[in-house]
């Protein structure tokens, strides 16, 4: 009897137990849900729109490269980017709350960028992440709703065709004030030439002057001495170059300038040569106007000028309903001071080697070992260009015609003038003259090549060129940013571009290099406001 008792006790006891484990587990629960749903309440609502946010962060995937401390930015930039086109998508839909919400995210994630630029340090992780994930929150959002895609391109492509259109509307009126901006004489430039020649007209001393330097007359055809060339009508620009070799030069003495110009400026050229001395440099002045086989039956350019089509497509720019671009239509091109560079044997017929100069060049370093450079019997040493910014011969001419196409390699290496080392003996015995006019003349129709003498000059020195080191020659400061070291290492740093030293729209950070060989205190730069 005491064990059946016993047993009775123990069942009627077990579902107590039980009910009790019962209550405190509904008590936990109801509590936890509790607890829950206070949580959810208190976070802050990122949208007005009907979304659960544990389903939203249940599908983002957020991975540790969005947080990684080492790129906060870029994710933050990347963001903004992708969030600005879904703004456009969003408007484009009608959906202006979205693109609202969109739009402040933006804002935010903007003033964190600044703020840190501002404060010159880098955002940390703690205080970008809210960003960056209230961002990507967003995002996933955007990626969620269907627009219709095949309207949406449809209408992207449209607005990418217009901002084009305005881009190259842009681009073509920058280029054409940009050309005229290069093309400019500024008064400075001009009211130098002007003081100038008066100086030569009243001043017998300097003419006298001159005239004692002839008695070093010889020195102009001794083959033993450093030749070289400069075709200029820039007095200052001609004035740097012969400053910057005399300046860097191991012996300036056995140096000679050869320069000619035009008749305009031929008296000033003179008369600024004749006031300054240049460390004992030996300068020659001449105007291409007294050379007597300079001619229309000899020479294409000039038969070209007289020719009433090439003057209505040069200077009226009437003959192609303004379909060429206006740097080649520029009038220098037919400038026998920029051909001159092809009768070089004609203008110095008693020399044998000569280093032809462009006026747009400052030297920076002796020049005299460039004449004791073997050029493997071919005529012209020049440093080529077909490295990574510029380009070979298939950039130049017009290989759709059979005669490009059949004379000449399109990935041929191109070169440069403006700082060229000649053999005029080579020059001679091969007729390079008259390859240069074979091509001018069969370019009448400017079917060959469009621009300038660098075409030309790739056609007649083809074969003919020797690569030089890429030190003697650094080219690009009138138009590009220049790696350092080949500013520290060049020879010969060339203002190539629209951008020169002497203008306004030269680049600064460059224009001192050309400027250290300006004296800014002679009288005459002073009258005439040079600074």
């Amino acid at each position: 009897m005491r064990r059946r008792g016993s047993d009775f006790r123990r069942r009627k006891r077990f579902p107590d137990v039980l009910w009790w484990a019962l209550c405190s587990f509904v008590v936990l629960l109801f509590i936890c849900i509790l607890s829950r749903g206070s949580q959810i309440e208190s976070r802050p609502a990122l949208s007005k729109r009907a979304y659960r946010h544990d389903r939203i962060m249940e599908g983002l995937n957020i991975t540790e490269e969005m947080l990684s401390p080492n790129s906060v930015t870029r994710q933050l930039n990347d963001q903004i980017s992708l969030a600005k086109a879904f703004v456009v998508i969003a408007k484009e839909s009608n959906n202006l709350q979205f693109a609202w919400e969109l739009s402040a995210q933006i804002r935010n994630s903007q003033i964190l960028l600044s703020n840190a630029a501002t404060r010159r340090a880098p955002l940390t992780t703690r205080e970008s992440e809210s960003a960056v994930r209230d961002m990507a929150l967003l995002l996933y959002q955007a990626q969620q709703l269907h627009y219709d895609s095949a309207t949406m391109i449809m209408r992207l492509k449209a607005k990418i065709q217009s901002l084009d259109e305005q881009m190259n509307s842009v681009t073509e009126k920058s280029q054409k004030y940009g050309q005229i901006a290069a093309e400019e004489v500024p008064k400075s430039l001009y009211c130098l030439g002007v003081r100038l020649t008066t100086e030569w007209f009243r001043s017998p001393n300097l003419q006298k002057k001159l005239k004692e330097k002839r008695q070093v007359e010889m020195k102009l055809k001794d083959n033993n001495l450093f030749h070289f060339c400069v075709f200029s009508d820039n007095i200052l620009a001609t004035s740097v170059v012969v400053n910057s070799t005399a300046l860097n030069s191991i012996d300036p003495e056995n140096i000679v300038f050869h320069l000619v110009t035009d008749e305009i400026n031929y008296a000033a050229m003179k008369a600024w040569f004749a006031m300054n001395d240049f460390r004992g440099v030996t300068v020659d002045v001449q105007k291409f106007e007294d050379f007597s086989w300079l001619n229309a039956s000899y020479v294409p350019v000039l038969k070209q000028l007289q020719d009433s089509e090439i003057q209505n497509y040069y200077f009226s720019g009437n003959s192609d309903d303004g379909r060429t671009p206006i740097k080649f239509r520029n009038p220098k091109y037919l400038s026998m001071l920029n051909h001159l560079r092809f009768y070089i044997p004609e203008v110095f017929p008693a020399l044998k080697k000569v280093v032809f100069l462009d006026d747009d060049i400052v030297v920076r370093k002796d020049l005299s070992a460039l004449f004791s450079i073997d050029l493997n019997g071919n005529v012209n040493g020049a440093v080529e260009t077909c490295m990574e910014t510029f380009h070979r011969y298939h950039k130049y001419l017009n290989y759709s015609h059979p005669l490009i196409r059949a004379h000449f390699d399109p990935d041929a290496c191109g070169w440069a003038f403006g700082m060229n080392i000649f053999d005029l003996v080579e020059w001679r015995k091969r007729n390079v003259t008259g390859i240069y006019h074979y091509w001018q003349e069969k370019n009448v129709d400017r079917t060959l090549w469009k621009l300038g003498t660098l075409p030309p000059g790739l056609l007649t020195f083809y074969g003919l060129t020797e690569p030089l080191d890429p030190s003697w020659h650094v080219l690009g400061f009138g138009y590009t940013n220049i790696d350092p070291q080949l500013i520290e290492s060049g020879a010969v740093l060339h203002f190539n571009g629209n951008s020169k030293p002497w203008l306004k729209i030269g680049m600064e950070k460059y224009k001192p290099l050309w400027e250290k060989y300006v004296d800014y205190s002679h009288p005459l730069l002073q009258q005439c406001n040079f600074h």
